[in-house]
């Protein structure tokens, strides 16, 4: 075997014909198709991340059992969605900073999405961190971490009245970062 990563790659394009010609002709239109279908959700897949998608109408949870909307919550005001988990030490640290503005800024809408944590643990730690939130749901499956295109916490959304995706921001959120993505939604 060669140490040169030059000649591994060379040999590439030779071994692959080689190996195609001698699958059948079945196998070769089924693996044809297969990387076909994954070439296409893989261009899909690009393409929706890079839209800006409008807010969910995907039925959630909130902490008291309610199932609701994104859009619901947003009530037709601009709307903030925070990703976050109890176990994450950046959500934790941003956490207060996050329920000081739901209370100050009452022409916003703040969304607390819990990813993929039980109740009760969610219920336990707001209860420990002395955490009154409002809007606090339950993403079990962490489905908003994937239709946002990130698995990362904590991630926060930003949408506009008419529910637009207008700002996000990946990593924990200090008073100064949050005020900067508060004040486009604050304009008329």
């Amino acid at each position: 075997m060669s140490k040169n990563p030059r000649a591994l790659i060379a040999a590439m394009p030779g071994a692959i014909r080689r190996g195609w010609r001698s699958l059948s002709a079945r196998k070769r239109t089924l693996l044809a198709l297969a990387l076909w279908v994954l070439a296409w959700q893989g261009v899909q897949g690009g393409l929706r991340l890079m839209e800006q998608p409008a807010l969910s109408g995907m039925p959630v949870t909130l902490l008291s059992g309610e199932s609701t909307t994104l859009a619901a919550l947003a009530g037709g005001k601009p709307m903030v969605v925070n990703l976050w988990a109890s176990w994450c030490p950046p959500c934790r640290r941003e956490m207060p900073v996050l329920a000081a503005a739901q209370q100050r800024e009452t022409g916003i809408s703040f969304v607390f999405a819990n990813q993929g944590e039980n109740p009760a643990t969610v219920q336990r730690y707001l209860s420990a961190s002395r955490l009154d939130l409002a809007n606090v749901i339950l993403d079990r499956d962490t489905r908003l971490g994937f239709v946002a295109g990130s698995g990362t916490l904590p991630l926060t959304l930003f949408y506009d009245a008419g529910g637009r995706l207008v700002a996000t921001h990946l990593g924990a959120l200090s008073a100064a970062s949050l005020a900067s993505k508060l004040t486009p939604l604050r304009a008329p």
